[in-house]
């Protein structure tokens, strides 16, 4: 321990007689201040210099010219999509567009005619035999009439395609003569702007279905729909643009068939009403909430009867006694007013009277009834059709022959009676349609002469030398 502080003396003893020499000397020159901006290469450390020991203007010197842009590099990943901002408001209307080019001519309106007085045009169609029974009326998309009815003589199914408005002539075609076909016949223009005929092939009591060929059904697709029995047929065509068809079964029953297709060469069928006896002379129409309305007569109970279908197949139905008084609703007759309701035609076989009832609401679960015609025995054979004044416009058998009531009012609660056709004993199987002119045209039969006849009015009223003043 004593050595080492000895030593430790002799050390410092030392390093004083070293500094004070040159060795001091030295020391002190390498501490002195350098005068200002005298600092050289040799006196910097290399990376020892910062920022902060450069003045700006040799900083500025020192900056090299900008290089050239690089190329872009690829776009990054897209963000998030922002909140969506507050609606705005609603832009000016736009300007107004061109007027579009203007549509083709429609038919001619149905207006009641102004001009001079003159008679009602009757015509005997067609006199070849015992013709012209069990008629139904129609216009054709060429707008001339058609006529569906029975060849008794032959017993075949006919056709007769007017050659004019007034139907002073027609082109006459047996489209079925397989067997004793063609009774109860009804015609509709189909979807496709073709004829389309219901009616019973009274060999074997079938349903058959004749389809046009051409606007003037100088030929006819024909198909058997059911071998159960069909009478009193009546065709209209749906909303879905098949035809709808009512019948009476030979169990004495209301059926109805839809079709499956526009040719109605296969059908699904319905019973409608099986209480009874009934489904006496059928009349189908389609209603203004686009499903069918079926008139007929239930013998059992001597009702008329309506019936409403639940769908457009006609799937079911509501069905509703219109008139319980006792014996009525022969010959009945449907089609719907301008009010969109119910209008039915009918024969009251009790008084033999000309009525008619106007349906209460869209299923015709109620009706009113109106009695039109008193004179004789009259309103056999009716046929109700809506006029071109939006008035029910009837044809039927009466005690002078061929006669119509047109409808005073929309409920047809009473009506004016003309006489059309009073040569003989005339106006059985009427069937009455409104041409394109607005007139009315009415298929019948002569009793006497056993021909087809058409009367084509002259006025709306189909009175004749009516004229408006």
């Amino acid at each position: 321990m004593f050595r080492m502080k000895i030593s430790t003396t002799f050390a410092l003893a030392a390093l004083i007689v070293a500094l004070s020499g040159s060795g001091y000397a030295a020391y002190a020159a390498a501490s002195r201040l350098l005068p200002k901006n005298s600092v050289g290469s040799a006196q910097v450390i290399d990376g020892s210099l910062q920022k902060g020991d450069f003045g700006k203007k040799t900083i500025a010197a020192l900056a090299g010219a900008r290089g050239q842009r690089g190329p872009q590099g690829p776009a990054g990943l897209p963000g998030l999509p922002g909140a969506q901002g507050q609606k705005g408001d609603p832009g000016a209307p736009g300007a107004a567009g061109q007027p579009g080019a203007q549509g083709e001519p429609g038919l001619p309106g149905t207006s009641i005619l102004r001009g001079g007085p003159g008679t009602n045009a009757l015509t005997a169609l067609d006199t070849l035999g015992n013709v012209g029974i069990e008629t139904s009326s129609t216009i054709g998309a060429d707008a001339r009439g058609l006529i569906s009815y029975y060849d008794a003589t032959n017993g075949d199914l006919k056709v007769a395609h007017c050659n004019d408005d007034a139907c002073t002539s027609a082109t006459k075609t047996t489209v079925d003569s397989g067997g004793d076909v063609g009774h109860h016949s009804s015609i509709a223009l189909g979807a496709d702007g073709l004829g389309l005929i219901s009616y019973r092939n009274a060999t074997n009591g079938a349903l058959k279905v004749a389809h046009c060929n051409n606007a003037s059904c100088t030929s006819a697709g024909v198909s058997t729909l059911s071998l159960l029995g069909a009478d009193y047929t009546s065709l209209t065509i749906g909303k879905d643009g098949l035809g709808l068809i009512s019948y009476r079964s030979a169990a004495g029953a209301l059926h109805v068939a839809h079709c499956d297709n526009t040719a109605c060469t296969s059908a699904g069928f319905t019973v409608i009403d099986n209480a009874g006896d009934v489904g006496y002379f059928t009349s189908a129409a389609i209603g203004a909430d686009g499903l069918g309305l079926v008139s007929y007569r239930d013998f059992t109970n001597g009702h008329l009867k309506i019936a409403h279908c639940s769908d457009v197949d006609c799937t079911g139905a509501t069905t509703t006694a219109i008139d319980p008084a006792a014996n009525v609703g022969a010959y009945t007759s449907v089609t719907v007013g301008a009010d969109g309701l119910g209008l039915v035609s009918y024969y009251d076989v009790t008084n033999q009277n000309l009525k008619a009832a106007h349906c209460a609401n869209l299923a015709c679960t109620s009706a009113g009834v109106s009695t039109l015609a008193t004179t004789g025995i009259t309103g056999q054979y009716t046929s109700v059709t809506l006029g071109a004044d939006g008035l029910g416009l009837i044809s039927y058998l009466s005690a002078t022959g061929l006669s119509v009531a047109h409808c005073n009012d929309v409920v047809c609660s009473n009506a004016s009676l003309f006489a059309v056709d009073t040569a003989g004993s005339v106006g059985g199987h009427t069937s009455v349609t409104v041409g394109p002119d607005g007139l009315p045209l009415i298929g019948y039969y002569d009793f006497a002469n056993a021909d087809l006849k058409v009367a084509h009015c002259s006025n709306s009223f189909c009175a004749p030398y009516f004229r408006r003043r």
